[in-house]
């Protein structure tokens, strides 16, 4: 079997994730991980390369996983990154998707290379559904609620504030909002009214607290539109109550046809965040690596992808096993 040859860049919780699941992947193998970090320093048995080498492996890589923050990483390394290989990424900042897009697409065209943005669960698994349900039942209204869970991205956001030691943000779906859409009410929800996001915060020490929760709740396209809760605990109370990555949500469309009301629900229930968002990103990377036959370059997202190029079974396969 031809295997996909991929590399890693970023071994966060992400990067480890990818890791982790590419070894189950029959169709692919682990060329390598680049790290801002000291190589050496890095717990793996992959080989690991400093991301100043990055252009120095081109013949030996099909797809590079991108691992980084949105918040910062992204926007830049991307960039960056695709002057020399096939990206595949997990940008998670939705207000900004068409302006990164729009970036992203420019230097891929321009260096004849396949980016796949925002890969995950959402964006990404639920924006497909989400266009599924809405092409489906045109006549009705799609609502998205996320959680109980830790967001990776918002936590991400909140460590980047200077002062912060480290952080995990919840994101808490509000019950009342859910039932009114599962009762056919089709409610007008506002940002606040569906979600409320709990922050668990350990500071540098002499750190100005109040300085930090001010900077959190006014965090644009992260907090400022939600009711934010923010605790500030010790690091040994959050390695001990909040070191694990679970997460979830649901897409709930409330449509009709004719007389009568439907009501499509799709959900998630996660162990695992980073783990989950990998295995995303391993299906897309077989994706992008299938699409580079085509020479179709630019910035793509998992709704420009037939669905059956995120298999590694063949069509016959796919045509006899699932459809």
């Amino acid at each position: 079997m031809e295997k996909i040859r991929i590399g890693i860049c970023g071994y966060g919780n992400l990067g480890k994730g990818v890791e982790k699941e590419i070894i189950k992947s029959k169709d692919m193998e682990l060329v390598s991980i680049f790290t801002r970090r000291n190589p050496k320093d890095l717990k793996t048995t992959t080989k690991t390369i400093s991301i100043d080498e990055v252009a120095n492996y081109q013949d030996k890589i099909d797809v590079m996983i991108m691992c980084g923050g949105s918040a910062t990483d992204l926007p830049k390394q991307v960039e960056e990154i695709n002057k020399f290989y096939n990206t595949v990424d997990s940008f998670d900042t939705h207000a900004k998707i068409p302006e990164y897009f729009e970036g992203v697409n420019k230097n891929a065209i321009k260096n004849k290379k396949i980016s796949i943005i925002s890969g995950g669960w959402d964006p990404g698994l639920f924006s497909v559904m989400r266009t599924y349900m809405s092409a489906i039942l045109q006549d009705g209204k799609t609502y998205t609620f996320w959680g109980k869970g830790v967001s990776q991205g918002h936590s991400d956001a909140i460590r980047r504030i200077n002062g912060v030691k480290n952080a995990i943000q919840y994101t808490i779906p509000i019950e009342k909002a859910m039932e009114k859409v599962r009762n056919n009410e089709n409610p007008n929800l506002t940002t606040k009214e569906k979600h409320l996001r709990e922050c668990f915060v350990v500071a540098e020490d002499e750190a100005d607290l109040e300085k930090i929760e001010e900077e959190i709740k006014t965090m644009p396209n992260y907090f400022n539109d939600y009711e934010t809760i923010v605790n500030f605990i010790s690091e040994e109370e959050l390695k001990q109550n909040h070191s694990k990555m679970s997460h979830g949500g649901f897409v709930i469309h409330s449509g009709s046809t004719g007389e009568n009301q439907h009501i499509m629900e799709f959900s998630l229930k996660l162990d695992s965040n980073p783990e989950f968002t990998s295995s995303v990103l391993i299906a897309l990377a077989r994706a992008n690596y299938k699409m580079q036959k085509e020479k179709n370059y630019g910035a793509k997202t998992i709704l420009d992808i037939p669905p059956a190029f995120l298999s590694p079974l063949s069509n016959e396969e796919l045509r006899k096993t699932i459809l």
